[in-house]
């Protein structure tokens, strides 16, 4: 299996203002000498707790930020140190899903043009084409095409992120980023809104790069796993093996703080998504 993405020794440090002139700047390491490879297709999760590094991680593998130092490569193509010029080939391949959907939609855009914007950063595409792309992407994550001609705010939680996943895909990507894509939504809708992340994952055969602290969620999506702690990759492997057989004393104590599947199940909790519809 070829690399789709390759995160080599990447370090992120941010400075910290000075809260008074006898105090120094001081720097927040945020990611420290982390070092991972994702296969072409393959569903790769990043788990760990709140302030972990892992948004920050996602943030560089999309280019929306710059490592201190280190090297990051999407489809074969350094992105580190590139203007944002040169990045319109990671714009086309990698597209990311953000945890909050109200907060990475345009209130003031129609749902059209929110879902065309891509299509229209990349140019060739006529009115007739982006609006048939609209439409075809709207059927695809669930929602009619009568929802084109309306607003975000006319939209529950779980509609607002189907709307996004649309947007994600309308450049027809090859790598999706999904940042905690259902920790804003209500626990009804997690499960049918992570079963559509899945199904079209596979249907398009797309990687998939999934963030999230929930780690019930990432044991049914995700193929292989990094768990975090404080900047660094504390474990790595095939998902059944880091969850089955822990190694790092961090893995087993977030794997002993997380609710069982069991009582998941039972609960109706995002467990559903297993065998759920969309």
């Amino acid at each position: 299996m070829s690399a789709s993405i390759v995160v080599e020794d990447v370090v992120r440090h941010y400075r910290r203002p000075r809260t008074s002139l006898r105090h120094k700047a001081t720097a927040v390491e945020a990611v420290k000498g982390v070092s991972f490879e994702v296969g072409r297709g393959e569903r790769f999760g990043i788990v760990g707790e709140s302030g972990s590094g892992k948004s920050t991680l996602l943030r560089l593998i999309a280019a929306l930020d710059r490592p201190t130092s280190g090297e990051i490569y999407v489809e074969g193509m350094a992105i580190t140190g590139r203007h944002e010029r040169d990045l319109g080939f990671v714009r086309s391949q990698l597209q990311v899903v953000f945890q909050d959907p109200m907060g990475s939609l345009d209130p003031r855009m129609r749902v059209r043009d929110i879902i065309a914007e891509p299509l229209v950063a990349q140019g060739g595409h006529d009115r007739d084409a982006r609006e048939a792309r609209v439409h075809e992407l709207l059927e695809a994550v669930g929602m009619s095409p009568q929802a084109a001609h309306r607003f975000p705010h006319q939209f529950s939680g779980g509609q607002r992120q189907r709307i996004s996943i649309a947007r994600a895909l309308a450049p027809r990507p090859s790598i999706l980023l999904a940042d905690e894509p259902v920790s804003a939504l209500d626990v009804s809708v997690r499960a049918q809104v992570l079963n559509l992340i899945t199904e079209l994952v596979d249907e398009l055969g797309l990687t998939l790069v999934f963030v999230s602290h929930d780690l019930s969620v990432v044991r049914h999506i995700c193929d292989r796993v990094a768990v975090m702690s404080a900047g660094k990759v504390v474990e790595l492997g095939p998902t059944a093996q880091v969850y089955d057989d822990p190694q790092d004393p961090y893995t087993k104590q977030l794997l002993r703080a997380a609710p069982s599947m069991r009582r998941a199940l039972r609960g109706g909790g995002t467990a559903e998504l297993v065998g759920g519809g969309s």
